[in-house]
């Protein structure tokens, strides 16, 4: 196919290694002509959701879930899961409260971006699977973490058992949790005041590392937080493109695990980088961050289950829902 033949479709992706051969064109997208923007996630998800303005791009497991179980979402997902975390690093509490134990959150006003957001779905689901905190039993205060008024960027109407309320419109949650008016924070990034070194403000887990550890070993789930993206209509037009797509993304993400195993000169600014990988692979083996649907199928069944326990999804979606029925199945030689 020509170039001039070729689709000119917009991408919109964050700046991860695993993105980068696509980025700078190392890694084409078979029958595409790409426009990469290379944009922070939540203005990914703002405008994609709000107004679908990219052809392809990066979503919010848990806000895309929730349009699936809407019927109406305009993206198609493709199992490229670019954003994976353990979300143990994510719960951040008072010390001056009492908390000493995950427990200790019960009854508790805990701030949160949003939440829809899929870091928040995730620490919840551990919080009630290991500690018997279920999301009815705290007080969720919802506000931008470090700029007031920030709304969810797809409406929700949640069971009448969860509580949720708006931060004060003129305050962050950063200087709710700086003031001591909340007793922790959840949410995808830290608060500004933690990482100030704030004095009575600290993680919930004191070695979320170990945590971490632990939760894999017994469970086998490496979370999910960002999946991909294709227009319906254009998946509908030009029924190759998803699995063009994920072919590209899996390209893409296979080069930059062979970079970062080559240690003639340190890909991350980090150091102990190869000690990171080694451990990494001991504990979730060799295909460690894995994309498509048939390796992931617990990680994503048990998020699924959540979001609906949760009061996300009116009901529970199931896994053939989320996916282009191209990207279920690959061939083999």
């Amino acid at each position: 196919m020509s170039v001039l033949a070729q689709l000119q479709l917009s991408v919109a992706i964050g700046d991860y290694d695993r993105n980068r051969p696509l980025i700078d064109g190392k890694v084409s997208i078979d029958g595409v002509s790409p426009l990469v923007m290379t944009l922070d996630p939540e203005e990914i998800f703002f405008r994609a959701f709000r107004h679908s303005e990219f052809d392809i791009c990066e979503l919010s497991f848990s806000s895309y879930t929730l349009k699936i179980s809407q019927g109406r979402s305009a993206y198609v997902g493709i199992p490229a899961f670019l954003s994976r975390a353990f979300r143990h690093t994510s719960i951040y509490i008072r010390t001056d409260r009492g908390i000493r134990e995950p427990r200790d959150l019960i009854g508790r006003r805990i701030g949160l971006p949003e939440y829809q957001l899929t870091a928040c779905v995730w620490a919840r689901a551990l919080l009630q699977d290991d500690y018997g905190v279920n999301p009815s039993d705290v007080t969720w205060v919802r506000g931008g973490i470090e700029q007031p008024g920030r709304p969810e960027k797809i409406p929700v109407e949640l069971p009448s058992d969860i509580k949720v309320v708006s931060a004060p419109e003129e305050k962050s949650l950063n200087e709710l949790l700086e003031a001591g008016e909340i007793d922790g924070f959840i949410g995808p990034r830290a608060p500004s005041c933690y990482d100030r070194g704030h004095p009575h403000v600290d993680r919930l887990f004191p070695d979320p590392t170990a945590a971490a550890a632990d939760y894999y070993t017994r469970t086998g789930i490496f979370p999910i937080m960002h999946i991909l993206g294709v227009k319906r209509e254009l998946a509908e037009h030009h029924p190759w493109l998803p699995a063009a797509v994920l072919k590209a993304f899996e390209q893409s993400k296979a080069m930059a695990l062979v970079r970062l195993n080559d240690t003639s000169a340190t890909k991350v600014t980090l150091p102990f980088v190869e000690e990171q990988l080694k451990a990494a692979r001991k504990l979730m083996g060799a295909d460690f961050w894995s994309y498509g649907v048939a390796p992931n199928r617990k990680v994503l069944e048990s998020f699924v289950a959540h979001h609906h326990r949760q009061g996300l999804s009116a009901r529970q979606v199931s896994v053939e829902e989320l996916f282009h029925p191209s990207t279920l199945e690959a061939h083999r030689i």
